[in-house]
């Protein structure tokens, strides 16, 4: 399952992704993991979450995110909910084909190991592929 969270810089995705993350902590029975660009949300989201900066490694692309969550399920089977912050910014590209193929894939990876997906992205929504619309 994908959740997508589309507004302008400044219309409260990162509040509303950081309400949402909280929640997922005291609900969720598996591990969550939230993604972002930066450390912005290190005060903010509860100390049980696993915290990455994309930064760190060099995400640039979708194909080395597809890649990056691969690995971290591999290596966490209790993976139940990942998070990810500003889509777009983690791999430089703009709203388009490429994402909404992204966003497919992840909805085909979460459906065959039970994950959900929820992620922000920094544009107005009247940008999203006609493939986007399924996931807001």
């Amino acid at each position: 399952m994908v959740r997508l969270i589309m507004g302008l810089k400044g219309s409260g995705k990162t509040k509303q992704l950081i309400e949402l993350v909280n929640a997922a902590a005291k609900a969720e029975a598996g591990n969550v993991v939230c993604i972002e660009a930066g450390t912005i949300m290190t005060y903010d989201i509860h100390y049980h979450i696993r915290l990455i900066d994309a930064v760190e490694y060099k995400i640039n692309n979708y194909d080395v995110f597809r890649g990056f969550i691969s690995g971290l399920y591999a290596g966490n089977y209790d993976i139940s909910h990942v998070f990810i912050d500003n889509l777009c910014k983690i791999t430089g590209g703009e709203v388009g084909r490429e994402t909404e193929q992204f966003l497919n894939w992840l909805d085909q990876f979460g459906e065959k190991n039970n994950i959900k997906f929820t992620c922000t992205i920094s544009a107005d929504p009247s940008q999203a592929t006609d493939g986007m619309l399924k996931y807001l």
